[in-house]
């Protein structure tokens, strides 16, 4: 295993220019993350260096066996945690062979709208609280908790210490790190109110940066949790009963809102969102129903509210905003395993673009 280990990290730099690009890109069912690597002759920073690459859709869920590739455009690129060196993760998006962009290809619609000149004028920020289940891999049940059984009831797990409170730290800690070297600004993490269920925050992020950073966020998850024989979830609601869901809430603001008077174009904000409530959850992730129920700090699907430090609200202000008469502020029905391409661009698109 020690001679495995060494060959993992050899030091290519030493023997060759010549780095390795693994390129990441996302399924059929819109959640499950692929990648394959290829070797370059050399270092490379800008993504439009970068050739275009092709896989397998009929093996992803993505085209018909007849007619079965898919053009993976390289977008964004971020240092590689496990290789080092000078090799890299590739950002990618989907195309047919013609250049048009596949249906589950959700980046392409929202690089439109952030490209947007109002968009850009407003410089939206965006920092994504992303929770998550560490669950036990051959039985799917959550890590830390007795096989068929429960631990105790929630309290004194949310920010926990402690073997008896908090499962799966040296994975979490590992994660926080190894975004921190590819350059994705994760700006913390916390022990969530379930136990066996964490966080960690991306942002603030500019525009179509924000999807591309929590993507990859979450690559580097899975890769992690590859090697620690455990299986991550982003279910909205992964177990039933008393126990909090896990959500994705989504924090926002535009310049127009982090200037003097930004209070009042929040409100006209949140005014908008509540008006376009129904299509928002319908995009807001998979099973969200099964955790926005009103209860677990969370309000009930079907009604929307807003307020200053509520957490059981569709939308919380902070304290701070309120007082400062300006900043910004929380969308808190996303899911877990929502696009974050669609998200940030749809809050985007309601909040600059939409005339009510």
């Amino acid at each position: 295993m020690s001679l495995l280990n060494d060959l993992i990290n050899l030091n290519l730099s030493e023997v060759t220019k010549k780095v390795i690009a693994e390129y990441i890109w996302i399924g059929g069912s819109g959640m499950d993350l692929r990648s394959k690597a290829r070797t370059l002759s050399g270092p490379v920073s800008d993504p439009s260096k970068l050739p275009k690459w092709n896989y397998d859709g009929s093996s992803t869920g993505q085209a018909p066996g007849e007619d079965s590739e898919v053009i993976l455009y390289p977008q964004a690129i971020f240092p590689d945690p496990f290789r080092r060196g000078n090799h890299i993760l590739v950002m990618c998006d989907a195309y047919t062979p013609t250049g048009d962009p596949i249906p589950t290809n959700k980046r392409y619609n929202a690089a439109k709208v952030f490209s947007n000149p109002e968009v850009v004028a407003e410089e939206p920020w965006y920092g994504i609280e992303q929770e998550y289940t560490l669950l036990q891999k051959d039985v799917k049940w959550p890590y830390g908790w007795p096989v068929g059984g429960f631990p105790g009831p929630q309290g004194p797990y949310y920010c926990g210490i402690g073997a008896d409170k908090a499962f799966g730290r040296d994975i979490v800690d590992a994660h926080y790190k190894a975004c921190l070297y590819a350059g994705i600004n994760i700006s913390g993490i916390n022990g969530e109110v379930m136990p066996g269920q964490w966080e960690y925050q991306v942002g603030p992020a500019v525009g179509i940066s924000s999807g591309d950073q929590l993507w990859v966020s979450r690559y580097i998850l899975e890769r992690i949790t590859e090697i620690a024989g455990v299986v991550v979830s982003f279910d909205p609601k992964p177990i039933p009963g008393d126990w909090n869901g896990a959500g994705a809430h989504t924090n926002y603001s535009t310049k127009s809102m982090r200037e003097d008077g930004g209070y009042e174009v929040i409100k006209k904000a949140i005014d908008k969102l509540g008006l376009r409530h129904k299509e928002h959850i319908a995009a807001y992730g998979e099973g969200n129903e099964r955790r926005l129920t009103g209860k677990h700090e969370t309000a009930d699907i079907n009604t929307f509210l807003w307020g200053v430090a509520n957490r059981g609200a569709s939308i919380r202000v902070g304290r701070d905003t309120e007082k400062a008469g300006k900043g910004y502020f929380e969308d808190r029905r996303p899911a877990s395993n929502m696009d974050p391409y669609v998200v940030t661009s749809m809050i985007a698109e309601t909040t600059i673009l939409w005339k009510a």
